[in-house]
């Protein structure tokens, strides 16, 4: 990624547990409704815009259950209403696209995310998944682990799969390299493009990675789905003191 473009600063969008971490991982890592909301609560007053959910089963397991999205985002709602709300639709080895389609359908979100190869297994029912978001005006963040995930989503495109105006990508660092340790050069295996993007990056170089790409015209996700540590491995308090140090440092490297 060599595009580099004026802006203001960067969107914080916080993803405070993911698909596979569980609380013996870390103790402050949110499970229950309970503690995705009061992470959300702390998160925005740390200074993140936005928060990318997953929810759990009674057995801290990831799902895509859409009852269970309505009420955990309906409590958000009340609670820290000035919060945006991204969900996934992310597989995790579990769901198949019929599965996230059906998810989409029933939740009818303002926001989520869609891993570009996980629709991919499927590509009959990609028209169908990224129809169905136009029709229902859900804004879609395209996943992006690689150029080759950029390559599909720019066939669909062409292709009139996805809509041209369904743009916005975030670009992923880290994920499937030994030790899911990410650097700020992974970024430059990605095309440039003029869409929106945000990045995030999993391991200990999280924050650097996306203050590298904050220079370059990111936006950021941040918090214990990708990182648990700071550069040094010291292990964050919770995902509002990694948002408040990464802001802190944004707003020092992008005076």
């Amino acid at each position: 990624m060599t595009d580099t473009r004026s802006r203001c600063f960067p969107y914080i969008l916080v993803a405070p547990n993911g698909a596979r971490r569980g609380a013996s991982d870390h103790v402050m890592l949110p499970m229950s409704m309970d503690q995705i909301v009061d992470t959300g609560h702390r998160c925005f007053d740390a200074g993140a815009n936005g928060l990318h959910l997953h929810i759990r089963d009674a057995q801290g397991r990831h799902t895509l259950d859409a009852g269970q999205y309505l009420e955990t985002m309906a409590e958000l709602r009340q609670k820290v209403p000035h919060l945006d709300i991204q969900i996934t639709t992310e597989a995790a080895g579990v769901f198949d696209v019929e599965t996230q389609y059906n998810c989409l359908r029933d939740v009818r979100p303002e926001w989520v995310s869609i891993s570009v190869r996980e629709i991919a297994r499927e590509p009959a029912l990609a028209s169908r998944v990224y129809g169905l978001c136009s029709e229902q005006g859900t804004r879609v963040q395209h996943i992006l682990y690689d150029a080759d995930d950029a390559a599909q989503l720019a066939h669909w495109h062409e292709a009139g799969i996805v809509a041209k105006e369904q743009s916005d990508c975030l670009l992923v660092l880290g994920r499937y390299v030994t030790g899911q340790e990410s650097s700020p050069k992974d970024l430059d295996q990605f095309p440039a493009d003029a869409s929106d993007w945000m990045v995030c990056a999993f391991g200990s170089q999280e924050h650097a990675c996306l203050v590298y790409a904050a220079h370059h015209g990111a936006d950021v996700r941040v918090g214990f789905e990708n990182s648990l540590t700071d550069r040094d491995g010291n292990v964050w308090k919770d995902n509002a003191a990694s948002v408040s140090a990464l802001i802190a440092t944004l707003e020092g490297a992008l005076k």
